[in-house]
């Protein structure tokens, strides 16, 4: 007999292969990550976030955020193996703002990158996406953590490239934190714009899995609900890519 947690992810697995995305509410993904691993450390995990570097690129576009990159391999169920620091690099038709260019971000420190909280995320990704590839390949695994912070009168854009599509098989999007914002909707759309979807990531560990090559997603901006207070959108993007055989 199937255990909760093998129900929950079994229905999860059930929407992303009918519908190409899946929403999980914290409440349901806090129990599926505990059954997978250890979050000991998520205190320190989300402190991280108040040490993100300035994405460089973007603010040569007119626009703010900041993140910290990771690069890991791994076979299907497999452990996961951190890779030399590298550059992320998307082509010009999954990012039509900053495509076609090897863009260098500073490295997720050590602490984070080692810590129980990221490899039982990466742990429940693998088991995840890995169940619905067939065959399951070897995996090109890239993590991102990004803040938007947005100010008043002028909104934070948590996808400025658009809905979208990262060129990857399989996506997490995870809310880490917000603090004294309103919106940033996730919408969720069909290649010919139709909306298929849409929810808010509102509470830490809300969560959307998401089979990239099917649908476009993107997120709403953001602005502060009290002006003079900080205001921000803290996330931990997954993506998994089959690697070049």
């Amino acid at each position: 007999m199937l255990n909760e947690a093998d129900l929950q992810v079994s229905t999860l697995l059930k929407k992303v292969s009918r519908d190409g995305f899946a929403f999980a509410a914290a409440d349901s993904m806090r129990p599926l990550l505990v059954s997978t691993g250890d979050l000991s450390d998520w205190a320190a995990f989300v402190d991280s976030w108040n040490f993100l570097e300035p994405d460089p690129y973007l603010a040569a576009k007119g626009r703010f955020r900041r993140r910290r990159h990771a690069t890991f391999s791994a076979t299907a169920q497999g452990p996961m193996v951190p890779e030399p620091h590298q550059a992320h690099f998307q082509a010009l038709q999954y990012n039509a703002l900053q495509g076609d260019i090897q863009r260098w971000f500073e490295p997720m420190s050590a602490a984070v990158v080692a810590g129980p909280t990221l490899r039982t995320i990466l742990k429940f990704c693998n088991e995840f996406f890995s169940s619905l590839a067939s065959p399951a390949p070897r995996w090109h695994i890239e993590v991102h953590q990004f803040r938007i912070e947005a100010t008043a009168g002028v909104a934070g854009e948590p996808t400025p490239e658009g809905s979208h599509r990262d060129g990857v098989d399989y996506v997490l999007v995870l809310l880490v934190n917000r603090h004294n914002i309103a919106s940033g909707t996730t919408t969720i759309h069909a290649p010919d714009g139709r909306l298929l979807g849409e929810f808010t990531l509102a509470r830490p560990l809300d969560a959307a899995l998401i089979h990239d090559p099917r649908v476009f997603h993107g997120v709403t901006p953001v602005m502060p609900l009290v002006a003079d207070e900080p205001a921000f959108r803290d996330v931990l993007v997954v993506t998994f890519r089959a690697a070049p055989p």
